[in-house]
């Protein structure tokens, strides 16, 4: 296991979850790599963040006392300029537990959701499945041991009963097929490298598009 991210790992053990901003550090390390963003504790960081993503972008407000931010309206999207985000940054700051907020560029695509969990009888398993809200009402999953390879990412993909939708369906252009399971396949290998370590990660979405697949929110629970 890498020793940068065990660090981070034991710093928010007794938290028992890991806030998203140092979650995507972890999910760097092992060269998977999320939307642009920026991590503001206060006003003027939040501008300046802003200044280098450029609008619109999304919102989130950072605590370990908040583990589900839409629940508590702490993910605005679309915000639009600097008098927007000032209403919203005051608004966030306001919430439990602040610290900070996170901006993040737009993103767009076909959503997909990518987890993992560490099963006490096969040890890590893959869950990949179509994201966003929809996840919970339509439990369209594939799950899989980790590690697998890219063409085992890809059939799972495929076995999907949304896979049409991911193929291209109604004039929508098909998504790379071949970056998602690209980053489905190094997913596989870091959770199986953190085996004992974690209990269950979360990308939800994964926001894929003809290009490229991009990782737009990450939960990892201890």
């Amino acid at each position: 296991m890498k020793e940068e991210a065990k660090t981070i790992l034991d710093r928010w053990r007794d938290t028992g979850w890991v806030i998203e901003p140092e979650a995507r550090k972890v999910l760097k390390l092992y060269g998977l790599h999320t939307a642009p963003y920026r991590w503001a504790m206060t006003e003027e960081e939040a501008l300046k963040g802003a200044g280098k993503i450029g609008y619109p972008l999304v919102a989130k407000i950072v605590s370990a006392d908040i583990i589900h931010k839409s629940d508590v309206g702490g993910v605005v999207v679309g915000v639009r300029d600097d008098t927007e985000l000032r209403a919203v940054f005051t608004r966030l700051s306001s919430l439990e537990g602040f610290q900070g907020v996170l901006l993040d560029e737009m993103q767009s695509g076909f959503e997909l959701i990518i987890g993992s969990s560490d099963d006490p009888q096969f040890g890590p398993v893959v869950l990949i499945g179509i994201g966003g809200t929809s996840v919970e009402i339509y439990q369209d999953v594939a799950i899989r041991m980790a590690p697998i390879t890219v063409k085992e990412a890809k059939e799972a993909l495929l076995s999907l009963h949304g896979s049409r939708l991911m193929q291209g369906y109604r004039g929508k252009p098909a998504i790379n097929m071949g970056s998602i399971a690209k980053l489905v396949a190094k997913f596989s290998e870091m959770v199986y490298d953190l085996r004992g370590q974690i209990s269950s990660i979360d990308l939800n979405p994964v926001m894929c598009s003809s290009r490229k697949a991009v990782i737009a929110d990450a939960r990892i629970i201890l």
